[in-house]
Parts: C-alpha cells; structure tokens; sequence
C-alpha cells in the first residue's frame, strides 16, 4: 500500500513508539493522545477498515487489543479503558488502515464523547431487514 502512514511505521519507514508487536499487529501510542497511554492497535496487512479486513487478521487485532488494555490498566491504574475505532470518514475515521483505539480513562478526566440519545422505537421493518442482513 502506498501512501499509509500505519504501513510506513508498520515497515520502518516513519516511526512510532511500539508498545507490542506481534506477528499480526502492532501496538503504538497515539502521536496526539487523548489521554495518557492512548494506544492504537494496528493489524500489519493493510486494510482500509472492519467492511475489508480478513477474519484471520480481526481475530488477532481482537485478542492484541484486549491485551493491550489489560496492561494499561495494571500498568496506568486507570479507572476504566474505552475501545473505539471508525470506519469511513462519516465515522470520523481520518487514516484508511484499520486501527483500534486503546483508551485509558479515569474518573473525572474531562474526556466527553457527546450525542444526542433517546429512547428505542421498536421498528418492526428495521429489525426484519436488519436479520435478514444476517442470512446472506
């Protein structure tokens, strides 16, 4: 892949502070952390995010991912860990190379994700859609 910042760190050509690597992923902090230990999980294939990444390569950013949060908890003794991660830029993604957000969180941090929550409507046609999204 050209023009990939996460595949230029992946093969040495930009740096990145690796925190873990394995034989699928990395893990670096965030070059503009949220919070203190802001790590991303980065499978080392290119994928552009979860609608093309392969299974084999999910499976092992799923399993870096949660070792990675166990350390930061025992390591940072935050309160807490938030997993998120985008895909499209409607999702707020901004680099096309599927990546995880690993973020410490303690009580009173000042971090605010905001949007507007009400109540779920029970839509019947939504749901049936939804399953037979499923059986495809």
């Amino acid at each position: 892949m050209t023009d990939c910042i996460f595949c230029d760190i992946i093969n040495g050509k930009k740096p990145g502070i690796r925190i873990f690597e394995d034989e699928k992923t990395i893990a670096i902090l965030d070059i503009y952390p949220i919070a203190t230990g802001h790590t991303l999980v980065i499978p080392k294939n290119h994928s552009k995010n979860l609608f093309d990444i392969h299974p084999d390569d999910m499976s092992a950013v799923g399993i870096s991912v949660s070792r990675v949060a166990k350390v930061l908890k025992q390591v940072l003794h935050c309160d807490g860990i938030n997993i998120f991660q985008g895909n499209e830029r409607a999702a707020l993604q901004e680099i096309f190379h599927t990546h995880f957000h690993v973020l410490p969180r303690w009580f009173n941090d000042n971090i605010v994700f905001g949007a507007q929550r009400e109540r779920l409507k029970e839509d019947s046609t939504l749901v049936s859609k939804l399953k037979q999204g499923f059986l495809r």
